[in-house]
């Protein structure tokens, strides 16, 4: 049950955090060429960071 709540919670946090980024993008008009690498180098931390946490819950049960 934890993992999938989770999994859903984690789902959602990245897809904001893609929407705040994009935004942030557009609005500091950075070229296009740069968006690949901005939101790549964003969502690998992003990832580290939901996964050090789900390591950081199961280990507290």
């Amino acid at each position: 049950m934890l993992i999938l709540v989770l999994v859903l919670f984690s789902l959602f946090y990245l897809f904001q955090i893609n929407r705040m980024t994009y935004a942030l993008v557009m609005q500091k008009e950075i070229p296009e060429e740069k968006h690949p690498k901005i939101f790549r180098t964003i969502n690998v931390l992003i990832t580290i960071l939901l996964v050090s946490f789900y390591v950081e819950v199961s280990l507290a049960m």
